[in-house]
């Protein structure tokens, strides 16, 4: 084994346990992890451990898409998701209509338009893109 193998190799067992998920209790930890960087790093990119809050991000990020993928929605479902969240009735919104207009979007007799989207993204601060 060359001398750079080694060297590797010596510091692999260190590093490893860092850098491996393969379990919800190993994901439960390595968020730990990140979120530890990621209060001392923040945005930092000339931290000397950027490197590893970049990299531990990237396995977290690919372990949730293969052991916790977000199910496909569409904006009604959104919609009546942030209703509920926020305890809201159709009357509540006047920025998308009044309450029978809303009424017919949460029983899809009706879709919503860009100026309700954009209220509702607006209402709610999240992405016009969650409504689509």
């Amino acid at each position: 084994m060359s001398a750079l193998a080694n060297d590797i190799q010596n510091h692999w067992a260190s590093i490893y346990p860092l850098l491996s998920i393969r379990n919800e209790q190993e994901y439960d930890m390595a968020v730990e992890r990140l979120d530890s960087l990621l209060d001392e790093i923040g945005t930092n990119e000339q931290h000397p451990l950027y490197g590893l809050l970049d990299t531990l991000g990237t396995l977290i990020y690919v372990y949730e898409e293969e052991h916790h993928p977000m199910p496909e929605s569409d904006g009604v479902s959104m919609l009546q998701y942030f209703m509920e969240e926020h305890h809201i009735a159709p009357p509540d919104l006047p920025e998308v209509g009044p309450p029978d207009v809303v009424s017919e979007i949460l029983t899809g007799k009706r879709e919503l338009n860009v100026r309700q989207i954009r209220a509702l993204a607006k209402r709610f601060r999240v992405s016009p893109a969650v409504f689509v």
